[in-house]
């Protein structure tokens, strides 16, 4: 049972528009319920890659696009999901130059993370990465 003080590490999921001004909510929500958790290790990382993943869906999406932030445990990894109802803009992964100001947002996450990829459904795009824990 994956649970810390007691506390069962069930899934939640947080709509949201997709608004710059969100990030830093999202950062704090996704840190308040890491710290229940007892994932205090991968919180920084956690927090880094849902924002690259929200700012691609406002850069490449739309800013007021309907999104959700959903966190779940997939055994040992903690799993941040982002949905959009976009299914033709996908993430990429560049070879960005580190003076670069933008592209590097897959980057970060490709590196951070253990895995990550895109599932995309009839309506909904779900971008997705996973951290050890």
């Amino acid at each position: 049972m994956d649970c810390t003080a007691g506390l069962l590490r069930k899934p939640w999921d947080l709509p949201f528009v997709a608004e710059p001004e969100e990030v830093a909510g999202l950062r704090r929500v996704l840190r308040s319920h890491l710290e229940l958790w007892g994932l205090h290790d991968v919180t920084d990382a956690a927090q880094l890659c849902a924002s690259e993943l929200v700012s691609n869906v406002i850069r490449h999406v739309g800013v007021g696009t309907p999104t959700t932030l959903a966190v779940s445990m997939n055994g040992t990894r903690l799993r941040i999901e982002v949905h959009d109802p976009d299914t033709r803009a996908l993430p990429t992964l560049l070879a960005a130059d580190p003076d670069s100001e933008a592209g590097r947002g897959m980057a970060l996450v490709n590196h951070l993370a253990d895995l990550w990829g895109v599932q995309l459904l009839a309506d909904v795009k779900v971008t997705w990465c996973e951290l050890s824990t």
